[in-house]
């Protein structure tokens, strides 16, 4: 599931669980730290307050010590007095360091034994200082003698005996609350060492699986978009990077491929356009050749054409009174001359057509109405023998004006016209029309003919090259009439669907003249 949530989520879920682990182990590392300066400071307090016990343990023990050398009762109770409030200050200062240690720690459950044995050992004390009290006015002390002590009197003897054994209590309490405090410290210490291990254990096998589902939510999308880029970077756009991540990559990986989708249609269509070019510049290259040699031989051909025409028909005219007399011959005699007479006549319109072909883009371009140009050409192809039984409708979207040279624009139009026309039989129709496009007018013939194969799609801007159903074209009328469009700028353009399917051919023609 987590495979398919954005990068940004996944980069959060990892940096999350390390810093997790991360807090885990700083938690047990922490834990175990505090256990160990809480053990520490608690062991230095303990020690001081039982050098203080220590100290306070000897004074209570010497509580009941027999007086040295012989001393009267009066001494001797100002002896113990003074023992007394020796105990009693050390049992002060013990208790101040015991609150202040408490104070420091904060843990008053470990300081509670201490206090309750202070304040037994302050009543033992009140209780020997008042049994000093009662033995002053007891007869049997009153007087001299080794016999007569005030420590062996029943009520100060206990009292002392009481201060000593809470003494050596106090020091066992200590003690136990050092020993407990110790072993409270072990168990922590314990829990912090497995706290710490088993995290650092989980941290490990976490970052382990996190390499790996890194790996295979990252690196790998990472390489497989890399290796896409290496080949289309190779020329290959062929190619898909397919990716499922659901991330940011995945949505990459679509942009890309759709990049590469454009480029190579692009790419196909800047080849294909370098194909029509070169094949342009190639029909170019012929056009020119072939206006050089019509202006070069054109007038040379048609002299002697001229001649062989004049010639026939002189000799029509003399044989024809000399042929009467032999009827057979007249017949194919009279045929070969007119036979003559025609060819001579067709190859001088060839060379006519050469001559209008070299002269192209000579005359002055004008703003010229599109619609009427087209109209008074239709009206006038109408009475041509090849659009007998044909119709012609003209669809104009508007008015469209273009500078152009009229002349030149009708010998295409005508020829467009008059093409489509000899391709259909008899109750075709030619739909012509005429509208503005991206980058000028657009003049549209689209017939019912017989259509074209890709062949002829191919060839058909040839010089010469002609597929003419009546046998009677020179192959020139597409070429001139490329050759007069691309001159002023524009383009013509022809499809058909194939064999007996009709034809399209589509007339580009800027409004304004292009930049010489």
């Amino acid at each position: 599931m987590a495979s398919h949530w954005r990068i940004r989520h996944k980069l959060l879920l990892g940096l999350g669980l390390v810093l997790g682990s991360f807090t885990l182990v700083l938690t047990g590392a922490v834990q175990g730290l505090t256990s160990y300066m809480s053990t520490m400071i608690m062991s230095d307090s303990k020690l001081a307050e039982l050098d203080d016990s220590d100290e306070f343990r000897i004074v209570a023990g010497g509580l009941l010590a027999p007086v040295d050398g012989k001393v009267e009762i009066q001494q001797e109770e100002q002896i113990l007095r003074e023992r007394l409030a020796l105990a009693r200050e050390k049992l002060a200062f013990y208790a101040r360091r015991l609150d202040e240690n408490i104070e420091r720690r904060g843990d008053q459950d470990m300081g509670l034994n201490e206090r309750a044995l202070v304040k037994r050992i302050n009543g033992a004390l009140d209780q020997f200082e008042k049994s000093l009290d009662r033995a002053r006015n007891e007869p049997e002390l009153i007087g001299e003698g080794d016999s007569k002590r005030r420590v062996d009197h029943r009520g100060i003897a206990e009292a002392g005996r009481e201060v000593a054994q809470l003494s050596n209590e106090l020091r066992l309490a200590i003690y136990d609350d050092q020993h407990r405090r110790i072993v409270d410290g072990k168990k922590q210490y314990h829990r912090s060492m497995a706290m710490v291990i088993g995290t650092s254990v989980l941290g490990v096998l976490i970052m382990a699986g996190l390499l790996r589902f890194f790996y295979g939510w990252i690196f790998q999308p990472l390489h497989t978009l890399q290796e896409g880029v290496r080949r289309v970077a190779g020329g290959n756009f062929e190619g898909r990077i397919d990716l499922e991540s659901g991330d940011e990559l995945e949505e990459l990986a679509d942009a890309f491929n759709d990049m590469t989708r454009r480029l190579q249609s692009k790419y196909s269509d800047l080849t294909n356009e370098v194909a029509e070019r070169g094949k342009q510049l190639v029909r170019s290259e012929r056009l020119a050749s072939v206006g050089f040699l019509a202006a070069g031989v054109a007038h040379e051909i048609n002299n002697p054409l001229a001649s062989i025409a004049f010639c026939s028909e002189a000799l029509e005219r003399r044989l024809g009174e000399l042929l009467t007399r032999l009827p057979r011959e007249q017949e194919a005699v009279g045929k070969y001359l007119k036979m003559i007479q025609q060819e001579a006549f067709r190859c001088k319109q060839i060379t006519q057509n050469l001559l209008e072909f070299s002269r192209v883009g000579e005359g002055k371009r004008v703003a010229t109405d599109l619609n009427e140009l087209v109209t008074s050409v239709l009206e006038m192809a109408q009475h041509l023998k090849a659009s007998e039984g044909k119709r012609a409708v003209f669809r104009p979207s508007g008015p469209m004006v273009a500078e152009v040279n009229p002349q030149e624009i009708k010998q295409v139009v005508l020829n467009m016209v008059v093409n489509a026309m000899e391709s259909m039989d008899e109750g075709g129709t030619l739909d012509v029309t005429l509208s503005q496009g991206k980058k000028g007018a657009e003049l549209t013939f689209r017939d019912s003919g017989c259509g074209m194969t890709p062949e002829v799609l191919e060839n058909m801007f040839e010089p010469f090259f002609t597929r003419s159903r009546t046998g009677k074209g020179t192959g020139l009328g597409l070429s001139i009439s490329q050759r007069i469009v691309t001159q002023h700028g524009g383009e013509i353009e022809a499809s058909s669907g194939g064999a007996g399917k009709g034809s399209t051919f589509v007339v580009r023609l800027p409004f304004a003249p292009a930049a010489a």
